[in-house]
């Protein structure tokens, strides 16, 4: 994710980031919740589900090392689209959204940088998302065409 940014982007993002360790079969964090905080995964993997009515939770997507966990932090209403656990134990730097959210205001040329990258990142989520919904509930033959 961070090879998009500046080294000296990256140099003040990372000042703010706070290293963790999650156990495997860990909730991260639930749809609807408050999103005030996101994660760069360093090691292990992170499933991505939505609650479906009638089937339970479904894996939209997987996630492991170098990807972003978390993008809701910067839309508003600022609450999880999705839900997310591990699958196996993680480790992981995580960011507080309030101390980004600052720093992009104070440098916005690193602000623009990092909006263009996450919104890269969820517009391949939503495509994996779709992907997912169409192999669901879509016709046969309705997924993505090669």
């Amino acid at each position: 994710m961070f090879t998009a940014l500046t080294a000296e982007h990256r140099g003040k993002l990372m000042a703010l980031a706070r290293e963790v360790s999650l156990p495997g079969g860990a909730r991260i964090f639930e749809e609807g919740e408050r999103a005030d905080r996101f994660w760069v995964i360093r090691s292990g993997t992170v499933a991505l589900d939505v609650h479906m009515p009638g089937r339970g939770r479904v894996v939209i997507e997987t996630i492991g090392a170098g990807s972003l966990l978390g993008w809701s932090w910067l839309c508003p209403p600022r609450q999880w689209h999705l839900a997310a656990e591990t699958r196996d134990p993680v480790r992981a730097w995580e960011f507080d959204a309030a101390a980004v959210h600052d720093l992009c205001a104070e440098d916005t040329a690193l602000g623009l940088s990092l909006v263009t990258v996450v919104a890269e990142i969820i517009g391949d989520r939503l495509r994996a998302t779709r992907t997912r919904l169409l192999d669901l509930y879509g016709p046969p033959g309705s997924g993505p065409v090669p």
